[in-house]
């Protein structure tokens, strides 16, 4: 199966999925918009209308598409509008672009479940899929490939800490 979601910067949201069990790949790349092919510097203007995400393979039997929504939730903050931490615009909005209408419902049935861990309104949109660019390769594994940068260690360290804390049961042995 396929989910495509939008959750911040692909470089967390990435180095966050391709640890989990059931997923065999994770592409990070631009989808929403209206723009066929953008590149990064395209995407990164806003005027593109896409986001920021990542298109993830898995396996329902081993991972179903309700634990992608819920480390989805509970690794990135879906109250913020067009922002996750100093990253900032519509690329980096919260979205679940949904394939069918079982994938809309469960990222429907998400958005209420998880609300009661907000104090604010969760503003994700889920919003039917429509086309999926993927990034530049240097875009591909950059967590991987840069873990002692500022941005990887200050960003997005916590967030796999976090990971492994709470989702440990679900990763891929290393």
């Amino acid at each position: 199966m396929t989910a495509t979601l939008a959750g911040g910067c692909f470089w967390c949201t990435e180095a966050i999925f391709s640890q989990l069990k059931g997923v065999s790949k994770v592409t990070p790349g631009y989808s929403g918009g209206d723009v066929e092919n953008p590149s990064y510097e395209d995407v990164s203007s806003g005027e593109t209308g896409h986001a920021e995400s990542v298109q993830i393979e898995f396996d329902e039997k081993v991972i179903p598409f309700n634990t992608l929504l819920e480390v989805f939730f509970k690794l990135h903050d879906p109250t913020t509008l067009n922002q996750q931490g100093a990253d900032m615009g519509t690329q980096y909005r919260s979205a679940i672009f949904y394939m069918d209408e079982d994938q809309k419902k469960s990222a429907q049935k998400a958005i209420e479940t998880y609300q009661k861990d907000f104090k604010d309104k969760i503003v994700t949109e889920v919003t039917q899929f429509k086309n999926f660019y993927p990034a530049d390769p240097s875009h591909k594994d950059y967590y991987f490939k840069h873990r002692l940068t500022p941005y990887c260690m200050v960003v997005i360290d916590p967030k796999i800490n976090k990971l492994k804390k709470d989702f440990g049961k679900i990763l891929k042995e290393s």
